[in-house]
């Protein structure tokens, strides 16, 4: 933002038109009618509205460790949290303040600082991260609380392209069990969904080359 700083307010529609606008350029470029599209994490809400909107421009969509429905996903990873660090006093009596939905942009300081330390990523407790993480937030937490709002099982249980899901088995932070539960509900005119046994939230750093054989074997069978 400070490199490229821009007069708007970020937000869901507008990465959403962005992403829309990156696809048609590389269409042309490519001189492609279709491409394929693969979202992580958050991203899923961008590659979620192309998904819905248009599905024509796409040859079938990778869905991986996605948001569906994150409100709920958050209150799990807070009791999940509370209960994994319920003899750190610390940990507890900070997690204690946590609201969801997000009231205060510590909120989901705290829930991400300590799902970062359970990780054994050492930085989460530093004083650092938390300047740099609020400092962020100023910008970003209203589209994430955007982000926290959306409900897949309620605003789209069918789409019109293939769609394959990539799920980390161990993944906290976008709830597995949430997202099971949505692929086995969907309806979409061919679908699959990869379990990663060995994989949190980040499958393209955990089992990266899985991950690789598994695109590579489903794109010769479209």
């Amino acid at each position: 933002m400070k490199l490229n700083p821009s007069p708007m307010q970020p937000s869901v529609s507008l990465m959403e038109q962005d992403t829309l606008e990156v696809i048609q350029f590389i269409r042309k470029e490519l001189k492609q009618d279709k491409i394929y599209l693969l979202g992580s994490s958050w991203g899923n809400v961008l590659g979620f509205y192309i998904v819905k909107n248009h599905p024509e421009l796409l040859h079938a969509y990778f869905a991986s460790n996605p948001v569906v429905s994150q409100l709920t996903s958050e209150k799990e990873l807070l009791a999940i949290l509370k209960n994994h660090f319920k003899d750190n006093e610390v940990a507890s009596k900070e997690l204690a303040t946590v609201s969801m939905p997000s009231v205060v942009d510590e909120d989901m300081f705290y829930l991400r600082k300590w799902l970062f330390f359970k990780e054994g990523k050492a930085f989460a407790t530093s004083e650092g991260f938390k300047t740099g993480f609020l400092q962020w937030s100023k910008t970003w937490s209203p589209v994430w609380n955007e982000v926290t709002r959306i409900d897949l099982p309620k605003t789209m249980q069918s789409v019109e392209c293939p769609i394959y899901f990539f799920v980390g088995k161990n993944d906290i932070q976008t709830s597995t069990r949430i997202t099971v539960d949505y692929f086995k509900a969907l309806k979409a005119p061919k679908k699959s969904l990869f379990m990663f046994e060995n994989s949190g939230h980040q499958i393209h750093q955990d089992e990266a080359e899985k991950l690789q054989q598994v695109i590579m074997g489903v794109l010769p069978a479209m």
